[in-house]
């Protein structure tokens, strides 16, 4: 350990989770100490790490975190995530930016503060290439002054901020690549409440508990979107068909468009979701490419109009992986079993239940049939804790035949995986 260059200790040093870790080793003796001050690059307080630091009082905390952020010089990364450690002072908290503005990269702030304090205006037009922003607001954006010309991702959660703000926050990050909307407030200005955004760089999008009127996204680069917890009237996407990877969950939404950008979809994960069939497949039946297709607990409005294993296999000769859940509406099954199309090149297969019944059984020896090349079986059951006899006969009666039918297809790996 002598003979370790104080950088090579700077950087194992930067790799401890905690502050408090941090301060701790660098008294190991002098060459430690030394590392601390000028070759520590990242440095991390956060409440939820140590309990004690709730029982310290915000002052003495405000010490604690100036004392060890002062010590230092060259800061990369920097996380302060404090909220349940009290209300902190806006000056203190501004002169701890202040100090490390000029060299952060990697920003995540999560501090209550006493007047709010505005980390556009302090981190702007510096070098920030990650920033995470949470219980905070955000007013008064200037993109020509706030501007961020080397942010590549950016997450605010629970954060206050109008509708607005939000488009130029996005026009102020011409490298933006990655977004993430976390519970947002959005400050309206009318009774309708829309989110028009845009980014020609933006690649990544993740929206969670967000419930709008009307959003609409604008980019030319985006590869994935994840829609979770929403409500929303319209979603519609206008790219250029660069999207691959496609999930919704639990989201609420009535009019959906993103048909002129699956050309090259790889992965569709559709759950807890409701929607008419016929408009859905009409979205992604052009998606030739796609490798990754999951059904689980969806419900389509016009379900007469047909949903089966022929459908899938035709449209997408690629898919390697499909999860479906099985369900049984006024005697009529999702994912029928229609046609002959084999699925050719479907290695893992995952499929389950949330009423189990007898036919159960037969879909699942009907679906290996269809999947010649299959290696892996992934089964999922929903299990309640008080049954009555005759559930438990169905699902033994299931155990035994899939142990019998399991016999016919040695290669195959099985997984049952219940809740």
């Amino acid at each position: 350990m002598e003979h370790l260059p104080v950088e090579v200790i700077g950087n194992i040093l930067s790799h401890l989770e905690g502050a408090r870790d941090v301060v701790i080793a660098s008294a190991t003796c002098r060459k430690w100490r030394e590392a601390y001050r000028k070759h520590l690059h990242t440095l991390a307080f956060n409440s939820n790490d140590w309990p004690a630091y709730c029982d310290i009082s915000p002052i003495l905390l405000e010490i604690l975190i100036t004392r060890t952020i002062f010590q230092t010089t060259g800061l990369q990364g920097l996380s302060i995530l404090m909220d349940d450690a009290g209300e902190f002072t806006a000056s203190t908290v501004i002169a701890w930016l202040m100090y490390t503005r000029e060299t952060l990269r990697r920003l995540f702030y999560n501090v209550p503060t006493s007047p709010n304090v505005n980390i556009l205006a302090i981190c702007g037009r510096q070098k920030l290439e990650i920033l995470a922003v949470a219980h905070n607001s955000i007013t008064g954006v200037e993109p020509n002054f706030q501007r961020f010309p080397c942010l590549k991702s950016l997450s605010l959660s629970h954060v206050c901020i109008s509708a607005l703000d939000l488009s130029l926050l996005l026009t102020a990050c011409p490298k933006l690549e990655s977004l993430e909307l976390v519970d947002p407030e959005i400050a309206i200005s009318d009774a309708l409440v829309t989110v028009e955004l845009s980014s020609p760089t933006l690649k990544s999008i993740y929206v969670e508990a967000i419930s709008l009127d009307k959003f609409i996204l604008e980019t030319d680069s985006i590869e994935r979107l994840h829609l979770r917890d929403c409500a929303l009237e319209v979603f519609e996407l206008i790219g250029k068909g660069t999207l691959k990877y496609f999930k919704i969950d639990d989201v609420s939404v009535i009019h959906l468009d993103i048909a002129e950008t699956v050309d090259n979809l790889e992965v569709v994960d559709v759950s807890s979701f409701t929607i008419i069939w016929t408009r859905f497949y009409q979205m992604i039946s052009r998606s030739s490419k796609l490798r990754k297709l999951r059904l689980w607990d969806v419900t389509f409005d016009d379900y007469d109009e047909g949903i089966d294993l022929e459908t899938i296999a035709v449209c997408f000769p690629q898919l390697k992986h499909l999860s479906l859940c099985y369900e049984l509406r006024d005697g009529l099954m999702h994912y029928g079993l229609q046609g002959s199309s084999n699925l050719e090149n479907v290695t893992v297969l995952e499929l389950g239940w949330t009423v189990i019944n007898d036919f159960f059984s037969h879909w699942v020896e009907e679906l290996l049939k269809r999947c010649p090349n299959l290696k892996k079986l992934i089964i999922f059951g929903v299990i309640s804790e008080a049954k009555s006899h005759e559930e438990c006969q169905i699902l033994a009666k299931f155990t035994s035949s899939i142990v019998r039918l399991m016999r016919k297809y040695m290669h195959v790996e099985v997984q049952f995986e219940y809740e």
